[in-house]
Parts: structure tokens; sequence; C-alpha cells
């Protein structure tokens, strides 16, 4: 039987030889998606490259010298997964293979001959020649390939740079596919999360459109993310009265989310019914303001009281886009309720917030939005804008519903059907 070294001449006779390998073993590689079977078929590779009968893999992460563990070892029938079972790995103390980890440098053992008591002999038993290529992180050898062979003076000592240098390469490429694996892991665990937010937020917002005498009601609401800021609300109120509120909180995802939550729970924790609006938004920044806001998030919102019996709306607003009216009777005139207005919610404790009154007609169109329409972005970077948004509500003529679809449509065409960047919510109104 030929020695092991005239075995890797007759395998790999040329330069041309070696690099088909290297260049198959890189192709492997890069089809793996799990860290373990990427180094079990690296190892597979190498074995075959340099002709060996045992392969040991070594890790002294978190030991102190001589302390080392094997982390994997191609005698085992049912090998461990490092990442995922750590607490099947042996470990040692000392020894040929706790000096050759701990050394810090790539070695070549070609007589090589174990103590009696060596805790590695198990592994290592007969074998005669060993070549240690460390792998470094942050510039130690945390880790360690041990290659093995029956045969005296197997290694050649001319291909160990290149051994080094490829091992190392391959376990930088083996610790980002863990990374990578981790990482997913991570977000799949947020997102999970986050869909329970979401599913939790939208939980808090009116389960149906109330039933107003003389007003068709549609509502539209859309977040950028599974979670969002944006809010709406429906209180009914004595005497068939009915509180209208819409409200926006900066930022977006779970904290403007969490914030929404909190806003849902000081609105329906109000002592009495939440009238008249001004005194209702003053409650509300307070609370804000006093024990949630101090990093730096505020809330918009437009609170109004409706009463059907003559048609008019008592309002609030804290820095709130105004809602747009169509005026039938002012021959379909588009006018803003901004009559009164202050600080968004959550920045001033002491902010007070004056009401207004607005007596709608027959035949007139409100819509309540948040900055997500009018603040959408187009391709060149422009606004969507109120006047688009009055461009929609000019053309409107039939149910709230269709007004709703237009400004929706006229939006995504606007923006080139690009995903929202902010959350978006509308409330229309058309009053019989």
């Amino acid at each position: 039987m030929p020695d092991a070294p005239s075995m890797y001449r007759d395998q790999f006779t040329d330069w041309q030889s070696r690099l088909d390998h290297i260049v198959q073993t890189m192709r492997d590689m890069s089809l793996q998606t799990d860290p373990q079977a990427m180094v079990q078929s690296y190892i597979g590779r190498l074995r075959q490259l340099l002709q060996t009968d045992a392969t040991i893999s070594l890790s002294r992460r978190g030991l102190p010298a001589p302390q080392f563990r094997i982390t994997r070892f191609t005698g085992w029938s049912d090998p461990p997964n490092p990442w995922k079972e750590p607490g099947r790995l042996p470990l040692f103390n000392g020894g040929i293979l706790g000096k050759l980890i701990h050394a810090n440098e790539p070695a070549i053992l070609d007589d090589l001959h174990l103590a009696s008591d060596d805790p590695a002999r198990d592994f290592i038993g007969n074998h005669r020649s060993l070549m240690a290529i460390p792998l470094f992180d942050q510039g130690v050898s945390l880790n360690m390939v041990i290659s093995l062979n029956r045969n005296a003076g197997a290694f050649s000592p001319e291909r160990l740079p290149e051994l080094v240098w490829m091992s190392n390469l391959f376990g930088k490429a083996a610790n980002t596919l863990v990374l990578q694996q981790e990482l997913q892991q991570a977000y799949s665990r947020i997102e999970r999360e986050m869909n329970v937010v979401a599913d939790i937020q939208r939980s808090l917002l009116a389960s149906e459109l109330p039933k107003i005498p003389g007003v068709d009601l549609a509502v539209h609401y859309q977040t950028s993310r599974q979670a969002g800021g944006d809010y709406y609300d429906f209180l009914p109120l004595p005497e068939g009265r009915w509180g209208i509120l819409m409200a926006d909180v900066s930022g977006h995802g779970t904290p403007a989310a969490v914030i929404m939550a909190i806003m849902h729970g000081i609105v329906h924790t109000y002592p009495g019914d939440p009238r008249p609006p001004g005194h209702l938004l003053t409650y509300v920044n307070h609370h804000l303001a006093a024990r949630y806001t101090s990093n730096g998030t505020f809330v918009t919102a437009f609170y109004g009281i409706y009463d059907p019996q003559n048609r008019s709306l008592v309002y609030a607003s804290a820095g709130h886009p105004a809602p747009r009216v169509r005026s039938r009777g002012r021959n379909y005139e588009i006018t803003a309720l901004n009559a009164v207005g202050n600080l968004p919610l959550g920045i001033s404790v002491d902010v007070q917030y004056e009401e207004a009154c607005h007596r709608f007609a027959p035949g007139d169109q409100v819509l309540f939005y948040t900055d997500g329409i009018s603040e959408a972005h187009g391709p060149g970077g422009d606004l969507f804008g109120v006047e688009r948004i009055d461009e929609v509500l000019s053309r409107a003529d039939g149910h709230s519903a269709d007004l709703v679809q237009s400004l929706l449509t006229a939006v995504n065409t606007f923006t080139g059907a690009r995903p929202p960047d902010d959350d978006r919510t509308l409330i229309a109104a058309v009053l019989d």
C-alpha cells in the first residue's frame, strides 16, 4: 500500500486538479443553507484533499487554558450539532490538543506519540501524523481543525499556508451562515410579535360603523407596517349624539401603536361622557404629557361631537389636519374645519383646547383624514397635498364609500402604487 504522500500525488497530480477540487468545494459551500451541513460537507472535501483518516474540530470559546471542547469528530455515529446542542460536546483539560489550540499557531506533527493519560487518546488513537489548522476570531484561535493520518510524515508543510488561508475563509463563511440563521429566527420572532401587536391594535378600533341618523359613513384604515399609530373612534353619547375622534401618533410601528393603545385607554376612562370636545382633549393631553410622551412623542387629534337633530358638529383640534367640507348649499364650496386649534397632545401639560361649531346642510360631504394621505410622496418627492384632496372631493357625488375609494385611487396613482410610508386613515361622511 502506498504511503499517504504518494496517494496525494496520485490523486492531485497538478495545479489544475487541485483547482478543480477547490472550485467544486466552493460551489458546494455556496449551495448550503444549513451551517451544520455546510461544515460536514467541507470536512468531507478537506479529508479527500488531504487524504486524512480522521478529523477532529476543537473549540476553546469561553474556556480558560488548557481546556477545550471537541465539537466534531468523524468517528462519531451520532454527531451533535455544536450550535444547537452545546451540552453534548465533551470537555477536556490539557493534553496535546489543549496545547495546540491554546498555542494560536498552525502545526504539523510527523511522528505522533501520545502520553498514556492524554485526554484525547480515544480520539487520536494510533494515528501517527497530525495537522493543526487554527481558525481565528478576534485574533485568537478559538477553533481548530485537526487532520489525522495513520502514516508518519503524511502532511506536506508546503500546503499548510494555503490550507490555513482556505480554512479560515471557510470558517468566516460558516459563522456568517450561523448569524444569518440567527437573524432570520430573530426576525421571525419579531414578525410574530408585531402581528400580535397589530391584532391587539386593530381590536381597539371601532368594530363597526355607528348608525347615525342622516349620515352615510365609510372608513379606511391602513398602516405602513404591521402596527401603526393612527386611531379613530366613534363614541355614543346621550341624546343621540356621537363623538367622532381621529388621532395620529408621531412615528411609526410598535412605539406609535403603544401610544395609540394608551390614548385609547385614556379616552375610554374619561369620567362621565366625553363632552365638550375641548375638555376631552385637555384631559387626554394632561395624562399623555405627564406620563407617556416625555421622549418627544406627540399626538395630533381632532374630536367633534355631532348632533343629528340639527346637523351640528362642535369640535376641537390638537394640531391635526383640518377635515375638509364640501358644502352643497354654497355652490359646492370646499372649506376646512379650522376655526380653532392648538398644540398636539403630549407636548405640554397645561394646554387648554377651545371649541368651535359648524352646521351642515343636506348633501354636505365631510372628509376626516390623517397626514399619511396629504403627505403621501410622489416619485419626484412632492406631496399629494390638500389641493389634490379637494380636487377629489369636488368631483364626489356618490356615497361615502365612493368618496373613500376615489381618494385612495388618486393617492395610489400619484405615488405610483408605492407602499405607504405612513399610516393612512380616512373617515368620509355624506349627510342626507
